[in-house]
């Protein structure tokens, strides 16, 4: 999947389905997603198998900061 290029159209919580679609729903931790303007969502997860969402990090000059 290319995303180079693409705008971020929206940041947000996962819903409750799509939640329940990963198998998420009885996390005690927030999932977040990147929109992107053609509607590809990007999720951090806890690990490559998918077994929970994971924190979204970003940085700037030297602050580093969570989403949420």
């Amino acid at each position: 999947m290319d995303i180079i290029g693409k705008r971020i159209k929206n940041i947000r919580k996962l819903t409750k389905r799509e939640l329940e679609q990963e198998y998420w729903q009885d996390s005690n931790h927030p999932a977040y997603c990147i929109v992107l303007e053609d509607g590809t969502k990007l999720y951090p997860s806890m690990d490559y198998e998918g077994n929970g969402p994971g924190a979204l990090f970003g940085k700037k000059g030297t602050k580093t900061f969570a989403i949420g």
